[in-house]
C-alpha cells in the first residue's frame, strides 16, 4: 500500500511548508498504535509517512488461509516440527501460529534476538503491514483509576501522570470508531464504554455465571468486550461478524478491528498518507542545537538501500520492544545511552501479564445443547481481589479471568476414549461433554531489573544490534498465579463442575503478548522518558504511544489504552504545531 501525498490541509492547521522537511510527521509502525497515529495526523492535515518493517499486506487479498479447509491446507495444517524449530522457535509458541497464518509472522532465523534460556522472554512479532492487529485477540477494556493510581497507592513504580478523567473522552472516541461489542456492568474497576450489541453467553456459561453470582456476589461474569462488529457502523463499510472464525487468519469483511481494515484506510482517504513497507528504522537523528529529532534513518529490507527521511514530528509506534530498540540505537554525544534517555530508565521496567494458569471442569446435564458458529469472544470476570484495604492477601494488585465453555469434539474424544474399530468410530459421531475453562491474567509489577537492552557485539543482517532480555517473575506474580488457580477451581466447583483440575503451564514473560514499559510516562524527567502526553521529556517533537509508555500493567488487556493514548497524543502534537512550539 503506497499513497502519493496530496496534502489537503484545513485552514489554520499550522502545518505550512518548512524548508528542508520532506514530511510533517513520520509514524514508525503500522499496527494498532501506528494505525491510529497515521489516521489522526493525516486527518488533521499533516503530510504523514508511515514506515513499516514488515512485508506489504493487502486487506482481504492477503488473508491466504482465511477460509481454507483443513484438507486444502499445506501438510493438512500439521506442525512442521523441523521447520518450526529451525525457523520459528519463538513465534510457533503462539496459539495463533499455524500453516494458515505463518506468512503473517516473523521468521526468527532471519530476524533473531538474543534469546537467553536463563532469562527467557518470548518476543512474538508480526512481519506484515498491520502488525499484530492482524493476529490479536481483540479484547478491549478501559482501565480505571484503580489502575492509574496503583503505583502511588502501594509504592511499586512511579505515579502515572494521568488519571481516568484525562483519558475517558479518548476511550469513547476510540470505541465509536472501532466498534466494541460488550455488556455494561456498572463496575468501578472496569468502566463501561460505548458498546455495540453484546455477544451471547452459551447455555453453560449462563449457568456458571448465575451460580458464581449466588455464591460470590462480588464476582461478576460477563461476556468479553471485543473489537468486533455486531452492528454496522455509520461511518464505515466494514461488515458485521458472521461467526465464521478463526479470526487470526484475517477477516476480509473487516468485522474485527485491525489497522489494515480501519485506521490505515481512513488515513489513506485523506490523501495525506504515504506508507512504505519493507522499511526498517535503525535510528533517529538528533540535532543538539535545535533540541529536536530531524531525521529517521531507514534500511530497505529487500535491497539493503539506506537513506534518511526528514519530518517535523516523529511518532514511535514500533511496539514496546521495537520502539525502545530504536531509541537505544539512536546514540549521540547528547544522548550516549540512547535518545531521550537522560533518566537512564529507557528499556527498563518491562512488564507482561501472567498467563497460562487457571482451572477447567466438566459439566453434565446439557447434552441437548451444542454451540453454533465460532464466536470470536469468551467470558470475562473482572478483578475482584484487592479492590480495597479489607482484602488481606499475600500479594498486591490482582487478576481477571477469560475463558469459556464448549463441548469436546470428536478429536478430543478420540484422545480420551479407549477402543478401536467400528464401534469406537461410531461413538465419536456424538460430541463429548461440556467443559468450562477459566484462565487468569495477572498484573505484573514494574521492576527496574526487568529490562531489554542491546547486545554489545551481536547484530542482525542489517547491522542492527540484537535485543536481549533480563526478565523474571517476582514472588508477587507467583502468588497471583497461585490464587488464580485456587479461585478458578472454587468457582467451577460452586457451579457444579466435576473433574475440576487446576493448571499452570509455566508461561514465561512475553508469551501473553501484552509487553509494556521500557519508555514509561511520568511527572519527573529524571525517572521517566515521556510526559503526560507521550511526549519525550528530552526531545519535544518525539512521541512514543505504543506499550512502551505504560507505567504499570493493570490486569486487563492494554490495547484500547494504547489507542486512546495515541489519539490523545496526536491531538496534543498538532496543537503544539499550530502554536509554533514544535
Amino acid at each position: 500500500m503506497t499513497v502519493t501525498p496530496g496534502c489537503r490541509r484545513p485552514a489554520g492547521s499550522g502545518c505550512a511548508e518548512v524548508s528542508g522537511y520532506e514530511f510533517d510527521a513520520i509514524v514508525v509502525g503500522s499496527g494498532i498504535s501506528g494505525g491510529w497515529a497515521a489516521k489522526e495526523l493525516s486527518e488533521k492535515g499533516l503530510r504523514t509517512l508511515v514506515l513499516e518493517r514488515g512485508k506489504p499486506l493487502e486487506h482481504g487479498a492477503g488473508y491466504l488461509g482465511e477460509h481454507r479447509p483443513a484438507w486444502d491446507t499445506p501438510y493438512r495444517g500439521l506442525p512442521l516440527r523441523d521447520l518450526y524449530r529451525e525457523q520459528y522457535p519463538v513465534q510457533s509458541t503462539s496459539y495463533a501460529f499455524d500453516e494458515n497464518t505463518r506468512h503473517f509472522w516473523n521468521n526468527d532465523a532471519e530476524n533473531p534476538y538474543d534469546y537467553d534460556p536463563e532469562h527467557p522472554f518470548e518476543w512474538l512479532r508480526a512481519d506484515v503491514t498491520g502488525g499484530r492487529s492482524i493476529l490479536w485477540g481483540r479484547q478491549v477494556y478501559r482501565w480505571s483509576d484503580l489502575d492509574f493510581e496503583a503505583n502511588l497507592t502501594d509504592g511499586f513504580g512511579i505515579d502515572w501522570p494521568i488519571r481516568y478523567a484525562d483519558i475517558e473522552p479518548w476511550y469513547a472516541y476510540v470505541e465509536r470508531f472501532i466498534g466494541v461489542s460488550g455488556q455494561p456492568e456498572d463496575l468501578p474497576q472496569l468502566p463501561d464504554g460505548e458498546f455495540l450489541e453484546p455477544m451471547k453467553l452459551n447455555v453453560v456459561e449462563r449457568h456458571v455465571r448465575d451460580r458464581i453470582a449466588e455464591t460470590y456476589p462480588e464476582r461478576r461474569m460477563t461476556i468479553g468486550r471485543v473489537a468486533v462488529l455486531t452492528e454496522p457502523l455509520p461511518h464505515s463499510d466494514r461488515g458485521v461478524c458472521h461467526y465464521c472464525g478463526p479470526c487470526q487468519r484475517g477477516c476480509s469483511v473487516g468485522a474485527y478491528f485491525s489497522s489494515l481494515s480501519s485506521t490505515l484506510p481512513a488515513a489513506r482517504a485523506t490523501g495525506n498518507m504515504t506508507l512504505e513497507a519493507d522499511t526498517l528504522v535503525e535510528g533517529l537523528d538528533y540535532d543538539p542545537e535545535l533540541g529536536r529529532v530531524t531525521g529517521v534513518r531507514v534500511v530497505n529490507t529487500r535491497t539493503r538501500e539506506r537513506r534518511r527521511v526528514t519530518a517535523r514530528l516523529v511518532f514511535l509506534c514500533a511496539s514496546t520492544i521495537g520502539s525502545a530498540q530504536i531509541l537505544l540505537n539512536s546514540r549521540s554525544d547528547a544522548f550516549p545511552e540512547g535518545l531521550a534517555n537522560s533518566s537512564g530508565v529507557l528499556g527498563r521496567y518491562l512488564m507482561d501479564h501472567t498467563y497460562g494458569a487457571g482451572a477447567r471442569g466438566l459439566f453434565a446435564g446439557f447434552d441437548e445443547f451444542y454451540p453454533q458458529g465460532s464466536r470470536p469472544n469468551g467470558i470475562y470476570i473482572p478483578r475482584y481481589r484487592n479492590l480495597d484495604a479489607g482484602d488481606s492477601l499475600p500479594f498486591v494488585r490482582g487478576f481477571g479471568f477469560q475463558g469459556g465453555a464448549s463441548r469436546l469434539d470428536w478429536q478430543a474424544m478420540a484422545r480420551l476414549t479407549p477402543g478401536f474399530g467400528p464401534a469406537f468410530k461410531s461413538s465419536l459421531r456424538m460430541p463429548g461433554p461440556w467443559v468450562m475453562n477459566l484462565i487468569g491474567f495477572g498484573e505484573c509489577l514494574p521492576r527496574r531489573e526487568n529490562r531489554m537492552s542491546l547486545h554489545p557485539a551481536k547484530v542482525d543482517r542489517f547491522g542492527m544490534p540484537l535485543v536481549r532480555f533480563d526478565f523474571s517473575w517476582s514472588d508477587n506474580e507467583r502468588a497471583i498465579t497461585g490464587q488464580i488457580q485456587t479461585d478458578a477451581a472454587e468457582m467451577l466447583r460452586a457451579a457444579g463442575a466435576v473433574e475440576v483440575t487446576t493448571y499452570d503451564v509455566g508461561k514465561v514473560g512475553g508469551s501473553c503478548i501484552h509487553e509494556m514499559g521500557t519508555a514509561r510516562m511520568g511527572h519527573d524527567p529524571s525517572e521517566s522518558v515521556l510526559n503526560a502526553f507521550n511526549q519525550a521529556h528530552d526531545v519535544p517533537n518525539l512521541f512514543v504511544t505504543d506499550g512502551s509508555a505504560m507505567v504499570s500493567s493493570s490486569c486487563v488487556n492494554p490495547s484500547m489504552t494504547y489507542m486512546a493514548l495515541t489519539a490523545r497524543a496526536a491531538d496534543h502534537a498538532v496543537g503544539q504545531l499550530r502554536e509554533g512550539r514544535l
